[in-house]
């Protein structure tokens, strides 16, 4: 398997009820190597939360993407990396602990940097009151409180990492969707874990995919945040999604859907969730002729059915 056969390309947009308010993207986005192609490839999404009392969370995404890479990345230089079963077991063992460990200590050296100033706590008080205050003066990390989502592909297997809610969504060849997480219950409503949570690495959940003897790996990956997903009426509708953006590529190629994404991603917010929205591909190139063949049958059969192309819009239908 040719190390240029994966691709990756993400963007992340400013929601549209935080360009009403003036709110910064409290998401994060960040992927190893730079150019987004060839093997090993690291990528991280975070979303920042939006309380009132997490003021500085655009800078906890910040910081927890870039932990993710930095750990993934040490992960794959330990011994055995190219063992699925003795990755699991380091990863399973180390990882989550020293993510959170430096995502903590990112949040440290900015409060030493820059403490908390007083237009954050008035800014703060006036909307949550004096207890908010005290809770974030006993807790700093409350600030910076971030999820973060991550894959990490090589020649033997897919690393999947996940602390709080958004989504991660495998592609088949043939568009079949699938979950590669198991879904955690406690993620309903607005409620979320997080990098702040006490014992947050408890939190972290990790899943090591081996690659070996898998009829085939997945075609695309998609790792997004909740705001995406929060943009679609139901499930259904979201992880129809991620067969539409395979069936894109087919048509279009995987690097106008990188240029085009960021149009389509803030027309989901206006129309959906209002939220930033960040998401994250990774391609498997050698995958794609099968995949055209499947989209192309699935056009002819029905064209109703065909997974939209048109490159203003997202690929399936938002909120109302």
């Amino acid at each position: 398997m040719s190390d240029m056969m994966w691709r990756m390309a993400g963007k992340s947009v400013r929601g549209a009820s935080h360009v009403r308010s003036g709110l910064p993207n409290q998401d994060a986005i960040a992927f190893l190597p730079e150019s987004g192609a060839g093997l090993p490839l690291v990528l991280a999404v975070s979303d920042g939360h939006g309380s009132a009392k997490s003021f500085r969370s655009d800078r906890g995404a910040r910081f927890a993407v870039d932990a993710v890479l930095k750990e993934m990345s040490s992960l794959l230089e330990g011994a055995h990396a190219d063992s699925a079963s003795a990755v699991k077991r380091m990863a399973e063992t180390h990882l989550p602990l020293a993510l959170v460990h430096r995502w903590m200590a990112a949040v440290e050296e900015d409060l030493a940097k820059e403490p908390f100033l007083d237009d954050e706590w008035a800014k703060l008080v006036g909307k949550e009151g004096e207890a908010a205050r005290a809770k974030v003066e006993a807790r700093p990390t409350l600030a910076y409180g971030a999820t973060v989502l991550g894959a990490v592909v090589t020649r033997a297997y897919i690393i999947y990492l996940q602390l709080g809610d958004g989504d991660i969504l495998t592609v088949s060849e043939n568009g079949e969707v699938e979950k590669p997480m198991p879904r955690d219950e406690r993620l309903m409503a607005n409620e979320t874990t997080s990098l702040c949570s006490k014992s947050a690495e408890r939190e972290v959940h990790i899943v090591v995919r081996p690659l070996a003897g898998q009829s085939a790996p997945p075609a695309l990956l998609m790792i997004s945040t909740d705001g995406y997903a929060n943009s679609f009426r139901d499930d259904a509708g979201f992880q129809q999604v991620a067969s539409d953006i395979l069936g894109l590529i087919c048509e279009t190629g995987f690097d106008a859907v990188g240029t085009d994404m960021a149009e389509w991603l803030e027309e989901a917010s206006t129309a959906g969730s209002g939220d930033d929205i960040t998401l994250g591909l990774v391609l498997r190139e050698g995958a794609l002729d099968a995949a055209r063949k499947h989209y192309a049958a699935l056009a002819a059969a029905a064209p109703a059915a065909a997974p939209a192309v048109a490159p203003s819009a997202a690929p399936a239908v938002p909120k109302a």
